[in-house]
């Protein structure tokens, strides 16, 4: 199974031409990329002048979905619009999402329209705070329980998971290996409870801090099968040296 990158550029950059420049980095480097894929989540209005540009290993993403096909939603924009130009991976769940007060259920339903759409749900979990009696664990348990619920064991492999530990998140030192080693192990555990060997099939990114310098630990060492990057993203040179990083694992 591939290694996947994301880049979630969230509500980055400014211009068109950053956009095109900065996609245009990543894919040139994609030619000698050849064990993993990498995703562009852009914001919207970028989304249809990229979709000619992916291709060989480089796919679309989007930010969040609508899980109605169509409606009186202002400002919104659904799954079924997305799949028609291209997007392949839609982020689902990410904390920033949830601040601003998406549920469980909500995300739940997000998670079976995409799969349905025919697109596959990086779906965000993950705590705000560590304490010393482990219950961020039981917290990240019902995260994914939740959000999973009446996924099929057939539609598991359209999942890919995204362990987004917040405290971590724009801190100056991310997440070590050794414990992101633990967590990866949690959550492949939790997931074979829900779908036995089935839950081989999910794909678990980190999703804290990583850059160019502890990349390659990360998923190395950290057990996990890529990683999901804000900031980092939009900084062409770095992100595509953390794809050649991972690629070379």
């Amino acid at each position: 199974m591939k290694k996947l990158i994301v880049g979630n550029w969230k509500m980055n950059p400014q211009s068109w031409d950053e956009a095109r420049d900065l996609a245009g980095s990543v894919k040139r480097t994609m030619s000698r990329v050849k064990k993993t894929q990498v995703v562009l989540c852009p914001p919207f209005v970028y989304i249809s002048p990229l979709s000619g540009k992916v291709g060989g290993g480089l796919f679309l993403g989007a930010q969040d979905a609508n899980p109605l096909a169509l409606g009186s939603y202002t400002g919104e924009v659904s799954y079924s619009q997305l799949y028609q130009f291209g997007v392949s991976f839609v982020i689902v769940g990410h904390s920033e999402r949830r601040k601003m007060g998406e549920t469980d259920e909500l995300i739940n339903k997000k998670i079976k329209s995409v799969i349905s759409g025919g697109m596959k749900a990086i779906v965000c979990v993950g705590e705000s705070t560590r304490d010393h009696n482990g219950e961020y664990f039981g917290f990240v348990k019902n995260q994914i329980i939740l959000a999973l619920k009446d996924i099929s064991k057939k539609s598991i492999d359209q999942i890919i998971l995204a362990y987004e530990p917040i405290w971590a998140i724009g801190a100056s030192a991310s997440m070590s290996p050794r414990d992101l080693h633990e967590m990866s192990i949690f959550i492949r555990k939790v997931l074979r409870d829900l779908y036995g060997v089935f839950a081989d099939d999910v794909r678990i990114l980190y999703g804290g801090s990583a850059d160019r310098v502890n990349a390659d630990s990360l998923v190395k060492d950290g057990n996990v099968s890529g990683l999901l990057i804000g900031r980092e993203s939009l900084k062409s040179k770095d992100f595509v040296e953390i794809i050649k990083l991972v690629d070379a694992i």
